[in-house]
């Protein structure tokens, strides 16, 4: 979903945002610091397979996925984390590693950990390495009716 498409998406469902331009940065980490956000507040996507059905999990930037937490959560009998090859394709427009935590537009399930889910406001990716989107939880929350479980442990 190129950026543009985002926003479209954004504006259609009346959801205030800003958009943050940032330096190149490949990390959650280096995002966060490059664009002067706290890692608590940057979302940061990771792909998983769950029984082996592709889905999103959304957590904070600072937080890493417990696989065990995430397999009692989802119910499943098997969790692994998916590779870039498995996932380059599904998101058109998209850079690599860089597309927005909105999996509900692409057919697929959405985790988000608990502690993300207490933050006022999240910012993410907007499908590029230099621009992040910067909303109100709960706008995210009403557009994608993510699972919100404990999944996370800190890095």
């Amino acid at each position: 979903m190129p950026v543009a498409k985002l926003k479209d998406f954004l504006n259609k469902n009346k959801v205030e945002y800003i958009s943050i331009t940032h330096s190149p940065a490949y990390t959650a980490q280096k995002i966060a610091a490059s664009a002067h956000i706290p890692g608590k507040e940057l979302a940061k996507t990771v792909m998983v397979k769950i029984d082996g059905t592709m889905a999103m999990t959304v957590l904070p930037a600072s937080y890493k996925v417990d696989f065990d937490l995430l397999k009692k959560a989802a119910g499943a009998k098997k969790i692994e984390l998916a590779s870039e090859r498995e996932f380059k394709d599904m998101f058109p427009g998209c850079e690599i590693g860089a597309m927005p935590p909105f999996g509900n537009l692409y057919g697929m399930e959405v985790y988000v950990a608990k502690s993300l889910a207490e933050d006022e406001e999240i910012a993410f990716n907007a499908g590029t390495h230099t621009e992040l989107i910067k909303l109100a939880y709960k706008d995210f929350e009403r557009l994608v009716k993510p699972k919100v479980v404990q999944f996370s442990a800190h890095l």
